[in-house]
């Protein structure tokens, strides 16, 4: 279509693809087609097509609402990000074009014959012009990210044959670099990974854990876990298949290694809401950081009674996440302190709009909280991850939506100085379905490094 419009003598572009990955295009029949050309060329180019690409964004053809909001400094024709990073931060990496303002005599000496073209029907040759104003062009200002290649690369092809949405964050607890922020292609190029807002189900426990140790309770201490507990009149269960060893008077370490809802929930009196939402704080839940991108971060309620409140301590309710709040999480669990994910590199981020309140979190606190991780790998609801190298600490998470008949399913973890949150928007369990995504991540050659 494109060739046929152009006519007889014009050269049409038809198509760029990878040298190693011609898109199912016969390069020697191209060739052969009298008029078809296969030219060479260099292009700087992420190493998969889909990589980051929902973050990044795209660059291409300045569109009539991009002209309009640039006041004059952007013209059709123009190249420029159309989303992502590419559009947020596009006249940073667009830079300035130079301009030149001359003024240009004919050579007539004033006149104007009204002539101005030679007996060739070409224009006169131009003399005598004095540039009067010059401003040079000023290139535009790379921006540096904290995403690695090869964990991202990794995370994506993990998630690759995923049907619905889906997303893997990898963050450094030590610097709060996000190192991987992969969506799966279910979510239709959102990026589910910072901007998604799911419930997180148990893997908020980590957060109600932290604030029921501030009770007094402790790893050893007895906990009630029911096959089923009722708050004013609504049924709590546990998730099926919960294991009935782990029923009964039991340590608080088995309840929480093994994800037991009622015996949380029966904490309820002892923890309020608003210690809830302090200790989600604390972890980095639900506070703004300059990351540098648009994400969210987090919300969970200060305020709750009844059954929203027995709902919020197992990550239910309206307790809200997106899978870089979780990694945030566990992040803060691993480094000892609260943790500010950065995506952006800080020196081309703006300053943030106000301070966040300071995080109480000590470093016993973490130390208790990562040992209670550490057990649900070792004797809870995340044992597959026992063979991975290193003392992998994790929690599992199962949140029912819609109907009930669906479920979101969860899984954060950490290795060394790694903290990773894998999230599929509809599977079977946290174990059952986020835990091979995440043992295949670990396991990926390089993210464990």
């Amino acid at each position: 279509q494109k060739v046929a419009g152009a006519g007889d003598k014009a050269f049409v572009e038809a198509i760029v693809v990878r040298q190693d990955d011609t898109a199912g295009i016969d390069v020697a029949s191209v060739q052969a087609v009298d008029g078809a050309s296969v030219i060479p060329g260099t292009l700087d180019l992420a190493p998969t097509r889909t990589f980051a690409r929902a973050i990044l964004g795209r660059v291409g053809d300045a569109t009539a609402e991009a002209v309009e909001e640039s006041e004059g400094k952007v013209v059709a024709g123009d190249t420029v990000g159309l989303s992502g990073l590419q559009r947020q931060y596009d006249v940073q990496l667009r830079g300035n074009p130079g301009i030149t303002v001359s003024i240009v005599a004919d050579g007539s000496a004033g006149e104007d014959t009204g002539e101005d073209t030679d007996l060739d029907g070409e224009p006169d040759p131009v003399e005598n012009v004095t540039d009067v104003f010059t401003v040079d062009p000023v290139a535009g200002v790379p921006l540096a990210t904290t995403l690695r290649t090869d964990m991202q690369v990794a995370a994506e092809s993990v998630l690759a044959g995923v049907p619905s949405a889906s997303a893997i964050v990898a963050i450094e607890p030590s610097t709060g670099n996000v190192l991987a922020a992969a969506s799966g292609p279910g979510g239709d190029g959102t990026s589910t990974a910072t901007t998604g807002k799911y419930a997180p189900g148990s893997t908020f426990k980590v957060a109600s854990a932290l604030a029921m140790l501030r009770t007094g309770l402790t790893p050893e201490s007895v906990v009630s876990c029911t096959p089923t507990l009722s708050v004013d009149g609504r049924e709590f269960q546990n998730v099926p298949g919960y294991p009935t060893s782990a029923l009964g008077e039991v340590p608080f370490r088995t309840a929480f290694a093994n994800s037991c809802n009622t015996a949380m929930i029966s904490q309820r009196d002892a923890v309020t809401q608003q210690a809830l939402h302090d200790a989600a704080a604390d972890l980095g839940l639900g506070v703004e950081s300059e990351l540098g991108a648009p994400a969210f971060f987090g919300s969970v309620p200060a305020s709750a009674e009844g059954t929203e409140h027995a709902a919020s301590i197992i990550g239910q309710g309206k307790v809200e996440a997106s899978p870089l709040g979780m990694a945030t999480l566990a992040a803060s669990v691993a480094h000892g302190a609260r943790v500010s994910p950065v995506l952006v590199r800080p020196e081309v981020t703006a300053a943030a709009d106000e301070t966040p309140t300071p995080s109480s979190l000590t470093a016993d606190e973490a130390a208790t909280l990562l040992s209670l991780m550490r057990s649900v790998v070792t004797d809870g609801s995340a044992v597959a991850l026992k063979t991975l190298p290193g003392d992998v600490a994790a929690k599992t998470g199962t949140a029912q939506y819609g109907d009930g008949s669906q479920a979101h399913a969860w899984m954060i973890a950490i290795q060394g100085d790694l903290a990773v949150a894998v999230f599929v928007e509809t599977g079977d369990s946290g174990s059952g379905t986020a835990g091979p995504l995440m043992q295949a991540f670990l396991d990926a050659p390089n993210t464990g490094e």
